[in-house]
């Protein structure tokens, strides 16, 4: 018995693959062409994922006496290393143009500007050193070509095992004019964790970054009234960071004290 293959099942041309960002292989303009050889030029090196740490079991937890098997798991963590070129879609045109305009108006190159350039899931993130994110925010902004007008917020990341750069921040653009997003990521180390504030660039970092400042720590250096924003003045610490108390702070219930999970007596 021999069956037929359905009608539109062919695999298509080998030419007409698309990409990840979905997007033909074959260029689709001779402008769009350009656009990926400028990008070429200011290629950024790709290195590999970096490792932070290793963790085990199911959900990292140790000296539980787990006897389900999953205390065996072990599995590395690992942030993306950064994409090589072309990236695909507007991500090249705008790479490009960042570039020349740092190098003309700032007197810096693109790679000395960023650290590296994600692409994952559809999305394209610039990792800028903390020292220059002023300048490529405002080049994002201002130029005609590329118009991020506006800022959608800034939120935080806690990345413990990342020696040096354990606090991150990620602020989201959008272009309103030419309807495009694109992600800025700056880290800083735990033990010098200043950042320049963008405010005077975005106002509506206001309190954006009040908040990464309350739940993360990061200081915006600049910010106009850098205070909590949910928690009281005189909280101590930052719950939002992965070494913060798991089980909060004790609450009183009538009358009675209620410890937090995490000191809770366990039955076994």
């Amino acid at each position: 018995m021999s069956f037929d293959t359905p009608a539109g099942t062919e695999s298509p041309p080998e030419d007409t693959v698309t990409d990840q960002h979905g997007e033909s292989n074959q260029p689709i303009d001779p402008e769009a062409s350009e656009n990926q050889s400028d990008a070429a030029d200011t290629e950024i090196p790709a290195p590999a994922d970096e490792v932070i740490g290793v963790r085990t079991g199911m959900f990292g937890v140790s000296g539980t006496g787990d006897t389900s098997g999953y205390g065996r798991l072990v599995r590395t963590i690992s942030l993306p290393g950064g994409s090589a070129p072309p990236y695909g879609g507007y991500f090249d045109e705008l790479v490009a143009i960042l570039h020349r305009v740092l190098e003309s108006t700032g007197g810096i190159a693109v790679t000395e500007a960023l650290e590296k350039i994600v692409v994952f899931a559809g999305e394209l993130t610039l990792h800028v050193r903390r020292e220059h994110l002023p300048l490529v925010a405002k080049t994002l902004r201002d130029n005609e070509a590329l118009r991020f007008e506006l800022c959608l917020g800034v939120s935080g990341a806690h990345y413990p095992e990342d020696t040096g750069r354990e606090l991150h921040a990620v602020y989201h653009l959008n272009s309103i004019t030419h309807n495009r997003r694109v992600r800025l990521e700056v880290s800083v180390p735990d033990a010098d964790p200043h950042l320049p504030s963008l405010y005077a660039v975005y106002p509506t970092c206001d309190w954006h970054e009040r908040e990464t400042y309350d739940f993360f720590g990061i200081l915006f250096d600049g910010h106009p009234s850098l205070t909590r924003i949910a928690m009281p003045d005189d909280w101590r610490g930052h719950p939002q960071r992965k070494d913060y108390p798991l089980g909060g702070i004790p609450v009183e219930y009538k009358g009675a004290r209620i410890p937090p999970p995490d000191e809770r007596r366990a039955y076994s």
